[in-house]
């Protein structure tokens, strides 16, 4: 009975152990439609029929107005690790003055850069509170007003 017991504990804990270590997917953003991206044609759509097929953009150009970007992600997460991006997939699609496309674009993981930013820290001007300065230094700044009440008409 105590081999059956200690057997029963012991496979519960592997699969336990096994249902852990297995990775989280997550997939976001747009996740485009090979057909739809396919039928979308240079010179006829334009911004309002882009729009009906593909909806609002993930991004819209920050320095370009002209450019609409649709932005998928699928990462994966093991337990307390940092995720880890399996694929990643922007559509860009540029439009001319009028508002028609004049192309369209993909851009895979492949081609994505890794950027380093600046951890540094931009001054400001002002003077540095303490701990105490900042849980004392409002008391006796906001008390009862000693003016006399406006007199009424």
């Amino acid at each position: 009975m105590k081999r059956k017991l200690y057997a029963t504990v012991g496979i519960s804990a592997i699969l336990l152990a096994t249902a852990a270590c297995t990775p989280t997917t997550n997939i976001r953003g747009f996740i485009p439609d090979q057909k739809v991206i396919g039928a979308i044609r240079p010179g006829v759509d334009n911004q309002s029929s882009v729009r009906a097929m593909l909806g609002t953009p993930s991004v819209p150009g920050t320095f370009r107005q002209d450019r609409w970007y649709y932005v998928s992600k699928t990462s994966e997460q093991l337990a307390f690790f940092d995720p880890e991006i399996i694929s990643q997939e922007v559509i860009a699609i540029s439009f001319d003055d009028r508002g028609y496309v004049t192309a369209v674009d993909r851009i895979g993981l492949d081609q994505a850069r890794d950027i380093n930013p600046v951890d540094d820290k931009t001054p400001t001007r002002g003077r540095e509170l303490g701990f105490w300065e900042q849980v004392f230094g409002n008391i006796g700044r906001f008390g009862g007003s000693s003016a006399p009440a406006a007199p009424g008409p």
